[in-house]
C-alpha cells in the first residue's frame, strides 16, 4: 500500500502501490503542463470517495513504502491520461489485461 498526500499529511488516501505509481505519472504530466483537473478516488475503508482539485499550486506527495518501483504499463498510463482529460477528470480505471494473457476476474 502507498499513500497519496494532498496539501498536508492530514489529507491522505491509501492507494495500492502499483496504481499510485501510474497515477503519479499522469498527475505529474498534467501539472507539468499547468493543466488543473479533478481527481476522484474511492476511500480504501469503504466510506465513500473523495474529490481533489489538482492544481500546480497545491503541494502533493506520493509516499511509497516498498523498496522496488513497480513495473509501469504504458497502455494503462495512456488510458489514465485520456480519463484525466475527460469532462469528469481523473479516476482509477482497471489496468488493461496484457495482450495474449487470459483475463482474470
Amino acid at each position: 500500500m502507498a499513500r497519496f498526500i494532498y496539501d498536508s499529511s492530514t489529507t491522505a488516501i491509501d492507494i495500492e502501490e502499483r496504481t499510485l505509481a501510474h497515477l503519479r505519472i499522469v498527475i505529474m504530466n498534467k501539472l507539468r503542463r499547468s493543466e488543473s483537473f479533478m481527481f476522484d478516488v474511492e476511500v480504501a475503508d469503504g466510506s465513500g470517495h473523495r474529490s481533489f482539485w489538482m492544481s500546480p499550486s497545491v503541494p502533493l506527495q506520493f509516499h511509497f513504502f516498498g523498496s522496488r518501483p513497480p513495473r509501469i504499463d504504458r497502455e494503462w498510463v495512456e488510458e489514465l491520461m485520456l480519463v484525466a482529460s475527460g469532462p469528469n477528470g481523473l479516476s482509477i480505471v482497471p489496468e488493461p489485461a496484457e495482450q495474449g494473457a487470459p483475463a482474470t476476474m
